[in-house]
């Protein structure tokens, strides 16, 4: 199986978690990491270039750190521009069916500050809807998500596990769920 890993960070270089996950998956060999920060600093996107990527790999991992309850904003844009009508969905767009996506966060905040009636009111499964809603238009596969939560509270020996753990969960075979 090809895995690509799109990595949706604004300037990775300060992060550790999303760093961490990164230098663990440049060691597994059936991976491409595909940086979008680093790939479009001007946010002009390359539309044939990343379709041509997601055809490739059998499945996508979309990596970011959670922003306001989403997606930082050239992800956003990535999805705007690559999912296109006749390509990605709608007539004739079936070019994403069968492919397998699993997203991939972290979060600032604790997990149980996710959660009806705390700080943050809902589940990040919740908040990730709409990313979902749009992989299942594309008719692809939405793996269970991967989130580290509480990020700014842990040790870099914790954040070093985790990277690892992700690793093998990204490559591993997984159930096929598609809940909306």
């Amino acid at each position: 199986m090809k895995v690509l890993v799109i990595v949706a960070h604004p300037n990775l270089s300060i992060s550790r978690g999303n760093r961490q996950r990164v230098i663990e998956l440049e060691k597994i060999q059936a991976v491409t990491i595909h940086q979008l920060y680093q790939e479009y600093p001007h946010w002009t996107i390359n539309v044939e270039k990343e379709q041509q990527l997601l055809l490739k790999h059998d499945r996508i991992v979309l990596q970011f750190p959670f922003y306001w309850y989403s997606c930082p904003p050239l992800l956003k844009k990535w999805f705007d521009d690559v999912l296109t009508y006749g390509w990605a969905y709608g007539k004739d767009g079936d070019k994403l069916k069968g492919k397998e996506f699993i997203v991939a966060i972290t979060s600032g905040g604790a997990k149980d500050a996710y959660r009806a009636g705390a700080y943050d009111w809902f589940t990040i499964d919740e908040y990730l809807k709409p990313i979902q809603a749009t992989i299942t238009r594309c008719q692809g596969t939405f793996l269970p998500s991967y989130t580290l939560y509480g990020i700014d509270d842990l040790t870099n020996a914790e954040i070093r596990k985790d990277a690892q753990e992700y690793g093998k969960y990204i490559i591993a075979t997984h159930r096929h769920v598609s809940i909306i």
